[in-house]
């Protein structure tokens, strides 16, 4: 269901008074954000202007049907009380589509003075296929964040279409069927809100966040004539500005293929998390602003918004949980394409677990027989099949020694892969030392993933 008439660049004489009283919201709301800087300082007088000038209307970029909006709930996420910031008031389930649009997808005919272009440009729009789909839940009630990514290629029935890739649901019905797709998949998870951003949109966020600081876990070479793709990365440490971000997230030509993508985007993730809390980031807040404006489709509220990222600001590192929908890949052969076979069993445990979905949630860990345990090393120095007796010895018979991971860590790792924090707890206890974390960048065969640090080698 495209709605041409609300590309960005193309309004139309009947909106443009609406976007006129749009764009005194946002100066409004540019005076209350650049004002945040001071936030120590603010008075209740301060905190009342800010209550009167809070702009509660959903930054849409596209039209949704009566229909399409009542997918998503309707019931309010946060609150102003005492004169204070907006609170987040309960679980909310946020999903997060990262579209890539060519001048293909949305249109027959190259776009004025682009002719001859000989290849297919980017276009700044909503409408295109979904190459990262999140559902991101924001729980007050449990103090943490648990974000799920879910694999572009996923094999699922469409409601209303044809079975296909779960990316395709966003191109032939907009985002709301998206949300039922992905709600589907999930056991019937709700969405409260949704936000589209844009392949320019996430170049555009990086750079106005001064870049982003990761670790790039091996030389990236790949191009891409049809797209004007050139990745140039080489591996460690470094300081990547929005290209090179775009670069390391839309790379996939390794034998992980999409997974590995999608890893590498929950790495970037993580890392920005932890940048957005420095100080400096309120003196780019007037340029974030902007890309939310340009480059972001959502049906939230600044409102809503500013509960958001207050909450997340105060959720410590360690509760913030990175999942991948568990399966596995589908023969091409049999299939016709590339596939991701979700497993529906582990998606309902993973679902109770950390999003409250379906049965209550349980802590029980698998007998250590049943837990398929992956070392990788990232000293070179951590003698990682030493491990194993140990392990052996405490009845873990599925132990494997994977690719080493490339960043070299401090301290140890122990990933709850599959998101069973009980079976990764069991694990760190038996050791003796390390940290666990709920998270995908392990080996993906793996329902716990131990990537060795140095304090393994004082062991």
């Amino acid at each position: 269901m495209k709605d041409s008439n609300s590309l960005p660049g193309q309004p139309k004489k009947a909106n443009l008074s609406l976007r006129k009283v749009a764009k005194q919201k946002s100066y409004r709301w540019l005076w209350v954000v650049t004002g945040l800087g001071g936030v120590a300082l603010l008075s209740a007088t301060a905190g009342a202007i800010l209550a009167m000038t809070m702009a509660s209307a959903p930054l849409l970029q596209r039209k949704l049907s009566p229909q399409d909006a009542a997918v998503f709930s309707k019931g309010d996420l946060s609150s102003i009380s005492n004169l204070q910031l907006p609170e987040l008031t309960r679980p909310v389930n946020v999903l997060v589509l990262g579209a890539k649009v060519l001048t293909s997808d949305v249109s027959d005919e190259p776009p004025p003075g682009q002719k001859n272009l000989g290849y297919q440009s980017l276009v700044n729009s909503f409408e295109g296929l979904t190459d990262t789909m999140m559902l991101v839940r924001f729980n007050p009630e449990a103090q943490k964040v648990s974000l799920l990514s879910i694999p572009r290629d996923t094999r699922i029935e469409i409601p209303g279409h044809s079975v296909g890739k779960i990316n395709e649901a966003n191109s032939v019905g907009g985002p709301a069927l998206a949300a039922r797709t992905v709600s589907q998949l999930l056991g019937g998870v709700g969405v409260d809100r949704y936000i589209t951003i844009n392949v320019q949109g996430v170049q555009a966020l990086v750079e106005a966040l001064g870049g982003v600081t990761v670790y790039v876990p091996k030389d990236m070479k790949y191009s891409d004539d049809s797209q004007h793709l050139y990745v140039n990365l080489k591996a460690g440490k470094q300081h990547l500005n929005g290209e090179q971000a775009l670069q390391l997230l839309r790379f996939r030509h390794d034998e992980a293929g999409d997974i590995g993508r999608v890893q590498r985007q929950q790495m970037v993730i993580r890392a920005l998390s932890e940048q957005a809390l420095n100080p400096m980031t309120l003196a780019r807040l007037p340029q974030i602003i902007s890309v939310i404006r340009a480059y972001i489709d959502t049906n939230l509220s600044v409102e809503e918004i500013f509960a958001l990222v207050a909450y997340a600001s105060r959720v410590d590192r360690s509760k913030m949980e990175m999942l991948i929908t568990p399966g596995e890949y589908g023969d091409i052969e049999t299939y016709g394409t590339s596939y991701w076979l979700p497993d529906l069993a582990k998606i309902q445990g993973m679902m109770a677990q950390h999003f409250n979905q379906g049965l209550n949630p349980t802590a029980t860990s698998m007998p250590p027989s049943k837990v398929r345990v992956a070392i990788q090393d990232t000293t070179h120095q951590a003698a990682p099949n030493s491990w194993i007796n140990p392990l052996s010895k405490a009845g873990y018979s599925d132990v494997a020694i994977a690719e080493p991971y490339g960043e070299p860590l401090d301290t140890t790792r122990i990933l709850a892969q599959q998101g069973d924090v009980a079976s990764a707890e069991n694990i760190r206890r038996l050791l003796g030392f390390g940290e666990v974390r709920v998270d995908g960048n392990g080996d993906l065969n793996s329902d716990v993933t131990i990537q060795l640090g140095r304090d393994a080698m004082k062991r």
